[in-house]
């Protein structure tokens, strides 16, 4: 008994330790600068997008090494301004690249705003605290915890008393340089995205944007700025920092980028950067009128679906304009039962639906997977097309990782209709993004940039590099066809899958967290 008071007792005191988060509202609102007119890349793009009828023009980033190169080309041509929003930047070798180079551009004149979700944010070694200090660099977090580096105890415990709120993050991912030119889609910053890591290698893709589109990425980008959950570093960090500091970790990213530029990986990287990354080199465009969609910030603060403040309605309207085919590409497939339903009446209406998605051997979030077992088989039966990404996929790029890989994971999220329109962004076919995180995109009217998708998406979904899912029509189980060395194989449970993530699987499958996933 004595026990279980000291228990309460001791709830009660970390309870009262961990206060909620204050409003953020003594921040100054900023707003994007209008777009540049006086940079070659300004130049070079109005006269493109004036020929082509006030479209927006978009490039297509499939290769790793060249979606982070063209971010730092990017950022080696600003003049004004650079925005960038990710969920991810993390505090690795592509992370540090990337922030030198933003030190750099900020050294002239340059203002950078980083918005940056708070759930993955690592800065044990105070790297983003000192060049907040750089006068042209402001870093805020988003939605973050009361405390910048809490005990795992404090963290927990925050964790308990506000779940409803930690749990709505933002997932949005965009890179906006002079308001002239937007690299969008589902990257985030770190090497696991840009084929720099030794563990999982995620295939992903990016499109880089010109025209129309871009003041509207600016735009959105301003409201999730300065938006109630948006708080600036230096008033959450806790660290006395000096310009000394700043100036120790000049020497620290300088040091970094000079055992980047020696590395394999840098140098197939720049082998592989095409003419055109940038918006000042001349080059192909795929040309279209283009709409940016984002999630408006206030959806982490309802605790009811609001269709309004979300995107939704519009991929919803998108699939349901196809007449012939919908080519869907993401990483976790939750549908849920209304969501499965209206995608087999799809099918059964006579449209070709095809989704590609993780197998369990190459998924990272096995959690998602459970999720999405449930409504395989039901989807399948129904007409819909279903092919899991192969761990070790032929389609994977050149090895230029510092390490080897242990397997491919898909981490694309896009959608393809008719061969004409395109939606390509951060949003996943599941719950969680649906209805907690905070999501944006691209929807695109461009047959040339569908076309390109469409080619990634066929590449994927060869019998060699993914598994097609099917019904065995004597026992009515699931089966997974594929190439194996060049021979046809098929497989009576989930291929490659060890023991352990099986049983993982099984477990989770036992939670009711579905509306978490």
């Amino acid at each position: 008994m004595r026990a279980v008071g000291w228990m309460v007792l001791l709830s009660v005191a970390l309870l009262q330790a961990c206060s909620t988060l204050p409003p953020s509202t003594d921040k100054v609102a900023t707003h994007h600068l209008a777009p540049a007119k006086d940079t070659p890349a300004a130049q070079y793009a109005h006269a493109e997008v004036n020929a082509h009828g006030q479209q927006s023009g978009f490039r297509l980033l499939t290769l790793s090494t060249n979606a982070l190169l063209s971010r730092v080309a990017l950022a080696d041509h600003a003049k004004h301004s650079i925005d960038l929003q990710y969920y991810i930047f993390a505090n690795d070798m592509t992370g540090h690249l990337l922030m030198q180079h933003l030190l750099a551009a900020a050294d002239r004149g340059v203002r950078v705003r980083m918005l940056i979700d708070d759930n993955n944010f690592d800065d044990k070694n105070h790297l983003f605290e000192a060049i907040n200090l750089h006068p042209n660099i402001e870093v805020r977090l988003f939605n973050p915890l009361e405390t910048r580096n809490p005990s795992l105890l404090s963290r927990a415990t925050q964790f308990m008393i506000e779940w409803q709120r930690l749990n709505r993050r933002m997932h949005n991912k965009s890179f906006i340089v002079d308001n002239e030119v937007a690299v969008i889609g589902g990257r985030n910053i770190g090497d696991p995205y840009f084929d720099a890591g030794s563990d999982t290698h995620f295939r992903d893709l990016d499109v880089v944007a010109i025209g129309p589109v871009v003041p509207q990425a600016s735009a959105a980008f301003d409201a999730y700025w300065n938006c109630d959950a948006a708080y600036p570093l230096n008033k959450l960090a806790k660290t006395d920092m000096s310009n000394e500091r700043l100036a120790n970790v000049r020497e620290t990213l300088k040091k970094d980028a000079r055992v980047f530029a020696q590395s394999d990986y840098a140098q197939a990287a720049l082998d592989e950067l095409p003419q055109g990354p940038t918006a000042d080199k001349r080059g192909e465009w795929f040309w279209g009128n283009a709409t940016l969609v984002a999630d408006q910030p206030e959806k982490i603060d309802t605790s009811r679906d609001v269709p309004a403040l979300r995107i939704g309605p519009d991929i919803k309207a998108m699939l349901d304009g196809a007449q012939h085919e919908i080519l869907a590409t993401t990483p976790y497939f939750v549908p849920g039962e209304e969501g499965s339903q209206h995608l087999v009446s799809l099918a059964q209406s006579g449209l070709s639906i095809k989704i590609l998605t993780n197998s369990l051997a190459s998924t990272d979030e096995p959690a998602a997977h459970a999720g999405y077992v449930h409504y395989r088989k039901a989807l399948v039966e129904g007409g819909v097309q279903l092919y899991e990404l192969k761990p070790q996929s032929g389609q994977s790029q050149q090895s230029t990782a510092l390490g080897k890989s242990s397997g491919i994971s898909l981490h694309a999220k896009t959608i393809v209709v008719d061969e004409r329109e395109v939606f390509i962004g951060s949003l996943n076919m599941d719950q969680r993004s649906k209805l907690l995180n905070t999501e944006m995109g691209v929807i695109v009217d461009s047959p040339g940039l569908a076309h390109a998708i469409s080619d990634f998406f066929a590449t994927a979904t060869e019998s060699s590099n993914a598994y097609k899912v099917a019904v065995d029509p004597r026992s009515h189980h699931l089966s997974w066809s594929a190439q194996e060395g060049g021979k046809p194989v098929t497989y009576q449970r989930e291929p490659d899958a060890t023991m352990k993530r099986r049983m993982e699987v099984s477990l989770l499958r036992l939670l009711p967290i579905e509306s978490l996933l």
